[in-house]
């Protein structure tokens, strides 16, 4: 092969990389788009009291960059790993939530800096929060997981449970954790009706404990329900914090 012919080669890969590149730019370009007007509808359907945690779990961590350029801090994953590898990568000022099941093996790993446990469903979950936070020097926001849903699968203290969990907690005062509210989902369901007797059902919970004045009302303050199939009943019911993930960025199959 002559050497024009090298040329010539090198010259048509040097252009196709380039095309390819621009076509990679112009695909993040879109999807930085399509997060930022998701993000920009969701804020107009709910009040300005109620905290959107932004489901990031499986997304790319330029997904939360373009989130994070549109406003949103607080964002929510649930895995461990994932945490870890994506804040290095982005500002420091981000808000991390856990929001999956916890195992507790893992606390350790995000006690330094968790924001909040959503998902507290065991006493031995807590425990280990109380040792790891005492650890680190600070008092880990929580919340308990209460089993709302039809479904068995999903985690949670029964209704029945929390009072008493409440009373034990208020207890302690010397404690590594802060319980800041309560977390539950809903049965995954058509059945708007059952979905609001859920997230009613919640919410009464709630208020009983607000009520029992076991935690200051200005703590204990965190109703954490709704996503994005049923953030809107959900702060209808009162709600007041959301975790939206695919009504923010789409599911795994709308990546470019």
């Amino acid at each position: 092969m002559r050497g024009t012919d090298h040329l010539r080669i090198a010259y048509r890969l040097i252009i196709l990389l380039a095309m390819e590149g621009q076509q990679g730019y112009e695909n993040m370009d879109r999807r930085s788009g399509f997060i930022r007007e998701n993000i920009s509808k969701i804020r107009q359907e709910i009040p300005a009291d109620v905290c959107m945690v932004a489901v990031s779990k499986t997304m790319p961590w330029q997904d939360l960059q373009a989130a994070y350029d549109s406003g949103q801090r607080v964002f929510g994953e649930n895995k461990v790993q994932e945490i870890e590898a994506k804040r290095t990568k982005l500002p420091k000022d981000i808000e991390w939530h856990m929001i999956g099941h916890l195992q507790s093996n893992k606390v350790k790993i995000i006690a330094p800096y968790v924001a909040l446990i959503h998902g507290v469903d065991s006493v031995s979950l807590l425990q280990e929060i109380d040792k790891q936070g005492r650890r680190c020097g600070r008092q880990i926001d929580c919340l308990l997981q209460v089993h709302i849903a039809q479904e068995e699968s999903k985690f949670g203290f029964d209704c029945e449970e929390v009072p008493g969990i409440c009373r034990e907690i208020n207890e302690n005062k010397d404690r590594g954790y802060t319980i800041r509210g309560l977390m539950g989902m809903a049965t995954f369901t058509d059945d708007e009706r059952r979905i609001r007797s859920e997230f009613r059902k919640l919410k009464t919970l709630f208020d009983e404990v607000r009520r029992s004045e076991l935690f200051p009302a200005d703590q204990f303050s965190i109703l954490s329900m709704g996503m994005s199939g049923d953030y809107i009943i959900a702060i209808e019911e009162g709600s007041t914090m959301v975790r939206i993930g695919s009504s923010i960025f789409g599911s795994r199959t709308d990546l470019p």
